[in-house]
């Protein structure tokens, strides 16, 4: 029978404080935005809104649902998405499958495993990157937010060593059988990196929905901005884009501030993730767990 010491108590107990604070510190500033932008501006600029809303109005998501601007970024980013993860699963894939092989089966492993690991250390700096997609005409294109990093150096390691970790009699089997390099990926070890995939797969969603400064780099035009773009100049400029919305500017002061507005198009950019993470999330721990230990 195990006995618990005295020590290890305290030392629970200390953990489970810890983790709840932790765990506040990341919820408690979701909630005070999602109190703000469901509050009254007369009650948010008198700082009356912690936690709940004060004076409960569904102005701010009445503007942002109408307001055309948030949506096309909205839907620039779903199409971002969709595209980055896609481009990106499909080059980790087939770009972990070779160099977690080893030296006998893929003698230049390791060469090319030194090129991928140098590209996290160095790179050309912003200037030539921008050169780079302007010479290749991808400026104002959603192919320049998914095309510079369609290989995530980071993740593809984690499923590298993940297919590493599998033990050698699935790919025997598969070569007995009378199986090439392609159909024992496909058909044998995809079923069985599910988790992985799941982990690194919102790794590249996340990145993609959150990502602000390609879109500004990249795109002279603020209608093709990303979501993520859009609501850092919202940050900055939201006066003028009541302004620019063309409704009546003081009627919308009355019935709205900064503050509010700002919360609730923030709030509504979190969303997706929220509604993401907890479908991938019981793979996510398995994934990321066995794709950082080698078997």
């Amino acid at each position: 029978m195990h006995f618990i010491t005295k020590g290890q108590k305290i030392f629970n107990v200390f953990n489970y404080i810890l983790v709840t604070i932790v765990s506040l510190s990341c919820l408690l500033p979701i909630i005070n935005t999602l109190a703000i932008s469901f509050s009254q501006p007369a009650f948010v600029a008198a700082g009356q809104v912690y936690f709940w809303p004060v004076g409960f109005t569904t102005q701010s998501y009445e503007f942002a649902i109408s307001n055309g601007k948030f949506l096309r970024a909205f839907l620039i980013s779903v199409e971002r998405c969709a595209l980055g993860v896609g481009i990106n699963l499909f080059c980790m894939i087939t770009t972990a499958y070779p160099l977690a092989r080893s030296k006998d089966k893929f003698p230049h492993r390791n060469f090319f495993m030194g090129f991928y690991v140098f590209t996290m250390l160095f790179g050309g700096g912003l200037v030539p990157w921008y050169i780079l997609m302007r010479n290749l005409g991808l400026l104002n294109s959603i192919w320049a937010l998914v095309l510079p990093l369609a290989v995530p150096v980071s993740n593809m390691a984690i499923l590298m060593n993940f297919i590493r970790s599998l033990p050698s009699e699935l790919e025997e089997a598969g070569q007995i059988d009378g199986a090439g390099n392609f159909r024992i990926l496909w058909s044998i070890l995809l079923p069985v990196l599910l988790p992985s995939l799941a982990t690194v797969g919102l790794f590249s969603f996340v990145y993609h929905w959150n990502d602000w400064f390609q879109g500004a780099l990249f795109m002279n035009n603020p209608s093709k901005y990303p979501l993520q773009t859009y609501l850092q100049t919202l940050l900055t400029n939201f006066r003028d884009m009541l302004r620019q919305s063309g409704s009546n500017y003081y009627e919308l002061l009355q019935r709205m501030n900064e503050q509010t507005g700002r919360a609730a198009q923030l709030f509504l950019g979190l969303v997706p993730v929220l509604v993401i993470y907890p479908f991938v999330q019981k793979y996510f721990t398995t994934g990321l767990v066995m794709g950082s230990v080698k078997g």
